[in-house]
C-alpha cells in the first residue's frame, strides 16, 4: 500500500500538507527524523502513515493519558489497530494489550515513557519487530523547554536495548533553537532531517486586552460567541474554581479542569468538554496537551501565562481544523507577579541540582520577561511570536488586534521627561504604580509614607491618566530606558538610555497609542445568585448590534465562508453528527471535523463517490456514516 493509498483510506486526504511528505519520505527511507509543526499542521499524520506502511510495530512515546487515548480513539474510528499502555490500564488489561501486540494485533501503540525500562515492556520490546519509535511532544526531554519531563530521559536508554536500532523520529509544536539542538543530541538521532514548517498559523487571530475588570470583558467576549466551543485558561486552581462557578450562576454550559480535582473528577469534565456536554472548559495549563478537538472556536487567557511557548502552545488549541478561531489573553501588570511567584515555587519543588536550578530559573526570567513584553508591544503579534521562534515575517498580518487598531503617533517627550526625572529623584526605589500616583498627584498611603508629596514632580501629570502613563512607562521598558527589576515587588530603574534623553534638551520620543476605545460593561450576576441567563435581555441585544464590529471586518480571513443557505445545511450536519456521536460513544470531532462538514456543504455531494471526494472522508468513514450524511445533505438541498 502507497503512502497516498494509506492517506485517503483511513484519513480521508487527497494530498499532504507541507511538510508532511518530505518527512514520511525521509522516515520510509529508514532515517532519523525531526519535524518542528504548529499545533493543527497534522504532525500525527506524518508518522501514523510511515507506521502503517512499515513491516513491524511503531511505539509512540507520549506524555499524557489524555493525548493517548483521544489519538487511539481517532485511530480505531478510522479503521486503524492501535492500542495504549499506560497507567489508566488494569493490571490485566495491560497484559492483555501486550499479548495481543506480540500476535500482531496492533501497528501502533502508544505508551507513557515511565513503561519503556519495566520488566514486561522490556520484554515483550525485544521479542517483537519495531520499526519505528516515535516521540511525540519531544521538547519534554529539554530541560530548556517548558515542559522538561525527566521520565523522557528514559528513551534512548530503552532504545539502545533493543536488539536492533529502529528509526527514531520525534514531533514539536513549540522548539527555540537551543530545544531544537537539545532534542537531536538527548535522543542520539543519527544524521537527522530537521525540518521546521513554520510556526505562523493563519486561521489564527491573535489579541491582548487590557480590561479594567477581566470578568467584564469575558462575559462580554463570551455573548458574542454564544454556542461556540472554547478554553480558558487560568494561572492558578484558584481563579479557575473562581471563573467557572461566575460561568455557571450565568448559565454557562461550563466545565474545569485542575490538579487539585480528584482523576475522576477530571476525567469527567474532560469527557464533556470532548464531546460538547459542556463546550467551555476552564483549566489551569495542566489541561490540553494532545487534546485533538477540532472545533475549538475561541481560546481565551485570563491570565498571561509564563512564556511564549507555552502560550504559542496553548492559544495553538484553537482552530485545529483549519477554520477561523480567536486567541485572546487579558493582561494586567499582576500576571507578571503571579508567574514570578510560579517559577519561585516550582524552582523549590525542582529535583534539579542547586547550579542547574538556578540556570534554568535565570532562563524562565527571561522568558517570562518576552512575555510581558508580548502583552506590552503596539507592532503585530503575529509577527512578535514568530521572531521569536526564529521565523521571519511581515510586519502587518492583518489579523491581531495590533495590526486591525487605530493607533496615532504621539509625540510624548515631555511626558516622558517627568516620568524619568520623578523616577530619579526618587532614588529609583518605587514600582510602576507608585510613580504614576506621584505624577498625577494622588493622596495614597504610598505616597504619604515615601515622603513623595514632596518629589519635585508631584501632580505634574495631573491631567492624563493611569492607564496612558502606565501605556509610557512600559514602552519605556520595551525600548530599555527604564529596567523593571526581577521579583515579586519589581521596581522602575534608569538605563543608559534613560540618562541620556535626560541629558539631551532636545530629545524627541513619540509612540503609538490606541484612538478611545469601548469598554465593555458585563452586567453579569454575581456567583452567589444563581439565575439563567434571558434570550431576550437588553444586554444581550446590545452585545449581539456589536457582533462582528467594524474592527472584526478588517481581519484577514483563512477559513471556509458559507453562505446563507450552506450555513443552515452546516447546523443541519453538526446536529446529525452529534446523534451519531452519541450512539457510537465517540466525540463529535472524531467522526467527523467542522472542516470536512464545511467542505460537504460546499461540494454537497449526493453519491459515494462524490462524498469520498470530501476532505476528511476516507473509505472506512464513508462505510460507517457515509449514507446517512448524503441522505441530510439531499434533503436540505431538498428544502433549499
Amino acid at each position: 500500500m502507497q503512502k497516498y493509498q494509506t492517506l485517503k483510506q483511513y484519513f480521508g486526504y487527497e494530498a499532504f500538507r507541507e511538510g508532511q511528505e518530505e518527512l514520511i519520505d525521509h522516515i520510509l527511507s529508514g532515517k532519523d527524523t525531526l519535524g518542528i509543526m504548529p499545533t493543527g499542521a497534522g504532525k500525527s499524520i506524518c508518522y501514523q502513515v510511515p507506521a502503517l506502511l512499515f513491516s513491524g510495530i511503531t511505539l509512540i512515546v507520549s506524555p499524557l493519558i489524555s493525548l493517548m487515548n483521544d489519538q487511539v480513539r481517532a485511530l480505531k474510528e478510522a479503521g486503524v489497530a492501535a492500542a495504549y499502555l499506560n497507567s489508566s490500564l488494569t493490571v490485566n488489561q495491560f497484559y492483555k494489550a501486550l499479548d495481543l501486540a506480540k500476535r500482531g494485533a496492533y501497528k501502533i501503540i502508544y505508551v507513557a515513557p515511565e513503561r519503556l525500562l519495566t520488566d514486561a515492556f522490556l520484554s515483550f520490546a525485544t521479542q517483537v519487530d519495531i520499526s519505528m519509535v516515535t516521540v511525540d511532544e519531544a521538547h519534554c526531554i529539554s530541560q530548556w523547554g517548558q515542559d522538561f519531563r525527566p521520565s523522557y530521559l528514559k528513551i534512548v536508554e530503552f532504545i539502545e536495548q533493543l536488539p536492533e536500532r529502529p528509526v527514531v523520529s520525534a514531533f514539536t509544536a513549540t522548539a527555540t533553537k537551543a530545544v531544537k539542538e537539545d532534542i537531536v543530541a538527548m535522543l542520539q538521532m543519527k544524521q537527522p532531517l530537521v525540518l521546521v514548517t513554520g510556526f505562523d498559523r493563519k486561521n489564527l487571530y491573535y489579541e491582548v486586552r487590557h480590561p479594567k475588570n477581566k470578568l467584564d470583558s469575558l462575559f462580554s467576549y463570551l455573548e458574542e460567541h454564544e454556542g461556540e466551543s472554547g478554553i480558558i485558561y487560568c494561572a492558578t486552581r484558584k481563579k479557575v474554581e473562581e471563573v467557572c462557578t461566575a460561568l455557571l450562576a450565568n448559565g454557562y454550559a461550563a466545565t474545569k479542569y485542575h490538579a487539585g480535582l480528584t482523576e475522576s473528577e477530571r476525567s469527567r469534565n474532560q469527557e464533556d468538554f470532548l464531546y460538547d456536554v459542556t463546550p467551555v472548559m476552564v483549566a489551569t495549563n495542566a489541561f490540553g496537551m494532545g487534546i485533538d478537538k477540532s472545533n475549538v472556536r475561541f481560546v481565551v487567557h485570563y491570565n498571561m501565562p509564563k512564556n511564549l511557548e507555552s502560550y504559542y502552545q496553548e492559544a495553538g488549541r484553537a482552530g485545529r481544523d483549519g477554520e477561523d478561531a480567536e486567541c485572546i489573553l487579558l493582561y494586567h501588570g499582576q500576571d507578571v507577579v503571579i508567574n514570578q511567584m510560579l517559577i519561585n515555587q516550582s524552582m523549590k519543588q525542582s529535583e534539579l541540582d542547586y547550579a542547574t536550578v538556578l540556570k534554568v530559573k535565570e532562563q524562565d526570567e527571561k522568558r517570562l520577561k518576552k512575555m510581558a513584553y508580548y502583552c506590552l508591544t503596539k507592532d503585530c503579534l503575529r509577527e512578535y511570536v514568530l521572531q521569536y521562534f526564529g521565523e521571519r515575517s511581515e510586519h502587518y498580518c492583518g489579523n491581531c488586534g495590533n495590526c486591525i487598531k487605530e493607533y496615532e503617533e504621539v509625540d510624548v517627550s515631555e511626558t516622558v521627561r517627568i516620568l524619568l526625572s520623578c523616577i530619579k529623584e526618587s532614588g529609583s526605589r518605587y514600582g510602576m504604580t507608585t510613580i504614576i500616583d506621584v505624577v498625577r498627584g494622588a493622596e495614597s498611603k504610598r505616597v504619604e509614607r515615601g515622603g513623595l508629596k514632596y518629589n519635585s514632580f508631584y501632580g505634574a501629570l495631573k491631567k492624563e491618566t493611569a492607564g496612558q502613563l502606565r501605556a509610557i512607562l512600559n514602552m519605556l521598558i520595551l525600548d530599555n530606558y527604564l529596567v523593571s527589576t526581577e521579583g515579586s515587588y519589581p521596581v522602575l530603574q534608569m538605563a543608559r538610555l534613560g540618562e541620556l534623553f535626560l541629558q539631551d534638551l532636545d530629545g524627541y520620543i513619540t509612540m503609538k497609542l490606541a484612538k478611545e476605545e469601548y469598554e465593555p460593561k458585563a452586567n453579569y450576576v454575581q456567583p452567589e445568585k444563581p439565575s439563567k441567563r434571558s434570550s431576550k435581555g437588553t444586554k444581550q441585544a446590545a452585545v449581539k448590534d456589536r457582533k462582528r464590529s467594524s474592527a472584526s471586518a478588517k481581519r484577514k480571513t483563512s477559513g471556509t465562508v458559507l453562505d446563507e443557505r450552506e450555513q443552515a445545511m452546516f447546523e443541519q450536519l453538526r446536529k446529525l453528527r452529534l446523534q451519531l456521536a452519541r450512539k457510537q460513544g465517540v466525540p463529535p470531532y472524531i467522526i467527523f471535523s467542522d472542516k470536512t462538514l464545511k467542505d460537504m456543504c460546499v461540494k454537497q455531494p449526493t453519491t459515494s463517490a462524490e462524498l469520498l471526494k470530501v476532505s476528511g472522508v476516507g473509505e472506512v468513514k464513508l462505510e460507517k456514516y457515509g449514507e446517512e450524511f448524503l441522505q441530510e445533505i439531499r434533503s436540505s438541498h431538498h428544502l433549499g
